[in-house]
């Protein structure tokens, strides 16, 4: 799950570049993360996540936090979001939004949520607090220097090169 609830932090300064979408995209966005939030399953944190991806053809895809007595078996709202974007055919996203309770604070993607999102490269993330204030940040910001293909493609020509 995103950061721990109640946890102060204050959001990195906002990105140099022009915001991925537009304020009627991320209103849409922010409805759809909330709007899933609702369906978290969090029986044992009672902490619901709502995450939205916009893709890069416009499309919208949600998910939301589902928990397990197992507690590593619990599945963030931005993976969930990511993998029904993946097994709808699609792969190219603009944004992030992640909605959620804890008031008083902005909450983040995890580590694990941050790297499966660079997968699919940098992004816009757009953290909204309950009270409605909204931070943005660049994926790139959040995980500078993410494990990412390119480091994979490095080892694989080191390996072929070597007699």
């Amino acid at each position: 799950m995103s950061s721990l609830p109640g946890a102060a932090w204050d959001p990195p300064p906002p990105p140099a570049t022009a915001p991925s979408c537009s304020s009627a995209q991320l209103d849409k966005l922010i409805e759809a993360a909330d709007r899933t939030k609702l369906r978290a399953y969090a029986d044992y944190s009672k902490f619901r996540v709502g995450a939205a991806l916009l893709a890069a053809d416009g499309s919208i895809f949600s998910g939301c936090n589902v928990e397990n007595s197992s507690y590593g078996l619990t599945m963030c709202a931005e993976r969930v979001a990511v993998f029904t974007a993946v097994a709808a055919g699609v792969t190219s996203f603009r944004a992030v939004v992640v909605t959620h309770d804890a008031k008083g604070t902005y909450v983040y993607p995890c580590g694990a949520c941050r790297q499966v999102l660079s997968e699919f490269g940098d992004m816009d993330v757009y953290c909204v607090s309950p009270d409605g204030k909204v931070a943005r940040s660049r994926l790139s910001q959040l995980l500078p220097q993410a494990f990412s293909k390119a480091e994979l493609d490095k080892v694989a020509l080191e390996r072929s090169a070597t007699p």
